[in-house]
């Protein structure tokens, strides 16, 4: 979680004065966190780049930040801005206007029409010596199947549920309706749920 003083007006007014400590504070507390964002859209070498540009450009920013959103969302947003750049340079773009050419049809019998479970997910079971292998074996097939989801839905399922932050903080570093966030985080949450499912029913990815 963020450190309070870290979004603190004076601590916000040290970096505007450009307060080296309070930078080099700045990147320590976030700087992981923020790769982990630009990974889900571009590969680790490409993800090191976008942060390392997103932190140039906010240290120019930072005497202009006005304060109307959280610095982590602030900083976030900018993250994202420059992997979306990368990807765009070798021809591929996010768009977070969720789309029925997404893939969900296969997901489709699993909800009503209002979006509730028809069927519901299994009673996952965890427990038995065989445990510890299982885990790694499902936690590869997560790895494997996060890698090959929509990236709109990567880093929305990224950011709300591995990362904790709030629909309003999303919105703001996504530019996107709070809706069509909504979406895209059903649409992943429902893909894990089938995976781990379909692991626990046949013990295969």
């Amino acid at each position: 979680m963020t450190e309070p003083d870290l979004e603190s007006s004076d601590f916000i007014e040290r970096l505007r004065a450009g307060d080296r400590g309070a930078f080099a504070r700045l990147v320590r507390a976030h700087h992981n966190r923020l790769l982990a964002v630009a990974r889900t859209l571009v590969n680790p070498a490409d993800a090191e780049e976008a942060v390392q540009e997103a932190w140039i450009a906010a240290h120019r920013a930072l005497p202009r930040f006005e304060g109307r959103s959280a610095l982590l969302t602030w900083l976030t947003r900018i993250v994202i801005n420059q992997a979306r750049m990368q990807l765009r340079r070798s021809g591929r773009e996010v768009l977070f206007d969720p789309q029925e050419s997404e893939g969900d049809d296969a997901l489709a019998h699993r909800f009503n029409r209002f979006g509730h479970w028809r069927q519901p997910p299994l009673n996952w079971e965890m427990a038995g010596p065989d445990a510890l292998l299982t885990r790694d074996e499902l936690q590869h097939c997560l790895e494997k199947n996060l890698a090959a989801m929509p990236d709109n839905q990567r880093l929305v399922l990224q950011l709300r549920d591995i990362q904790g932050m709030d629909f309003d903080a999303i919105c703001n570093s996504l530019d996107v309706s709070a809706s069509n966030v909504r979406v895209l985080l059903h649409r992943a949450r429902a893909r894990i749920f089938q995976l781990v499912d379909h692991f626990q029913e046949t013990g295969e990815c």
